[in-house]
């Protein structure tokens, strides 16, 4: 196991903690940056999807984990961003500058659906931000002057610096170089006084407000910076799709954050990564195994939404971290074998005195 001692407060904020994981994260970046070297154009191309949705999960992970507020409806987020972006370089807006537009225009929409939505908690959050991503998409389908409607919106060929990004081991790194900015920046927020603010909401509301906790300030705080950072991984999958269309912005889109967020780890950052990775592979092992499966049981139309279902309710019932938690409790695992306990993990049920509140 690891302690940590610390003499200054600098340690304390410290984006790592212990050496060892300067190590590890030095072995990652070194990786991602020789990727392209050792990786053929398909995998490349599957780990640029994994770094754009973790993007898009990292927002909603930003609102629903450490804010404690639930939506789904952020699938409309990432259309928003995703049409910006497209009529934003339609127009000759250079792609640094779009990118940016189209995240700070999914953010103002975000503040503007979360004023209303400082009256809601729980089921009837989820409610209202349903009902915006159905809305969203009726606007994205009649607005055919603007959006094209059901024909579609072909989106011009990305250039950054006069540099046309027309192979796959380009766009994976413009890709990940703004999957490490979006996750240094929700770092960074989280490790501030604001984000503390947003978790201490997620605890607790009512303790959160008598420790003067300004509630609706930082809860559509925490839907604007949530709705940018969707955006702009919206953006990106603008580019990566290269022709968008409403139907895929609706709340299928939304479920699937959902589920990313939940089986990934909730409430951590690690978590956005794992659970785009489980979105990204699952559809691929499922095709794989339909080969294995019954003729009468692989042709259903419904298999891969019940097998997405079915992981997660047994993520909620058996590993409510996710995959993130379960790493965690592996490494703690070895760290003290021998002496690990089977109790050690039990799950028990706490209330403050606030919480009892109705």
């Amino acid at each position: 196991m690891r302690f940590l001692f610390r003499t200054d407060y600098n340690q304390d904020i410290d984006l790592f903690q212990f050496r060892l994981d300067r190590f590890w994260y030095g072995m990652l970046f070194a990786s991602l940056a020789t990727a392209p070297l050792w990786l053929d154009d398909y995998w490349i191309s599957q780990v640029t999807y994994v770094a754009g949705f973790s993007i898009s999960v990292l927002g909603l992970m930003l609102l629903a984990g450490f804010t404690g507020q639930v939506s789904l409806g952020h699938a409309a987020f990432v259309g928003i961003g995703a049409y910006a972006e497209a009529i934003l370089m339609q127009r000759g807006v250079p792609f640094p500058i779009s990118l940016i537009l189209a995240g700070v225009l999914s953010g103002l929409i975000g503040a503007v659906i979360g004023l209303p939505a400082l009256r809601l908690v729980g089921i009837y959050l989820a409610i209202a931000t349903f009902a915006f991503v159905i809305i969203v998409q009726e606007v994205l389908t009649r607005w055919e002057s603007l959006t094209g409607g059901n024909n579609g919106l072909r989106v011009p060929e990305l250039t950054l610096f006069g540099l046309a990004i027309d192979q796959d081991w380009k766009f994976y790194y413009v890709t990940i170089v703004v999957a490490v900015l979006c996750f240094l920046g929700v770092v960074n927020v989280l490790r501030s006084p604001t984000g503390r603010a947003f978790i201490a909401i997620r605890d607790s509301e009512i303790a959160a407000q008598s420790l003067g906790v300004h509630l609706a300030r930082y809860k559509t705080m925490a839907f604007a910076l949530s709705a940018a950072i969707t955006g702009i991984g919206g953006g990106l999958f603008a580019h990566k799709a290269g022709y968008l269309s409403p139907e895929s912005f609706g709340l299928i889109g939304s479920i699937n954050l959902l589920v990313a967020v939940l089986v990934g780890g909730i409430g951590s950052v690690h978590g956005a990564v794992f659970g785009a990775a489980f979105i990204a592979v699952l559809p691929q092992i499922i095709a794989l195994l339909k080969d294995l499966l019954p003729d009468a049981l692989a042709h259903q139309p419904g298999l891969e939404a019940g097998v997405f279902g079915l992981i997660l309710v047994l993520t909620i019932l058996f590993e409510p971290l996710g995959i993130y938690g379960r790493y965690r409790k592996l490494l703690f695992y070895v760290s003290i074998f021998p002496l690990y306990k089977r109790a050690t993990f039990k799950r028990q049920k706490s209330y403050t005195r606030t919480e009892r509140v109705h």
